[in-house]
């Protein structure tokens, strides 16, 4: 959060879901203003289908077309966002670029991003989702950065 004086967008999406529901425009416009937040141009929200067990892409910014189809529909357990939803808890990579960890598949690195996290949508222990940012340069994001994703997160999470 390089700007401190700016407001948690938590109250402004609570009330636009509250309001227009789940809607392709509504989780859009809330994944904009978590990027904004976090100061990263990057980011996806997936929606969990229960039906399938798959996490499903219902938002996304600046994520390149030839990644897109990969991003699609994800596994529990594959990439950041399955590690972080079979986890249940956030999963970050400092630098997308370089990681050799195994975290990230990949392909993440046709983002041309570095510093990423995602955090599961958790509504108490249900999960309904993961939301991913991501920054152009290597950025750990602080426990606090992390705890303010979750609680975002919790508030995606009564939507989904």
């Amino acid at each position: 959060m390089t700007d401190q004086t700016r407001a948690n967008p938590g109250r402004e999406i609570e009330a636009l879901l509250a309001t227009q529901g789940a809607t392709e425009a509504s989780l859009h416009s809330a994944l904009d203003k978590i990027l904004a937040y976090f100061a990263c141009v990057a980011g996806t929200l997936h929606g969990l289908n229960r039906a399938t067990g798959l996490l499903e892409l219902r938002a996304a910014r600046n994520i390149p077309e030839s990644l897109l189809a990969k991003v699609t529909t994800i596994p529990i357990g594959k990439g950041m966002a399955g590690l972080a939803a079979e986890r249940r808890q956030a999963v970050q990579v400092c630098n997308l670029q370089t990681d050799t960890s195994g975290v990230a598949k990949p392909s993440a690195k046709e983002t041309r991003m570095e510093g990423s996290i995602a955090v599961p949508l958790l509504c108490e222990t249900r999960l309904s989702g993961v939301l991913g940012i991501a920054k152009p340069v290597a950025y750990e994001f602080s426990p606090s950065e992390v705890s303010a994703l979750e609680n975002l997160g919790s508030i995606l999470a009564r939507h989904l």
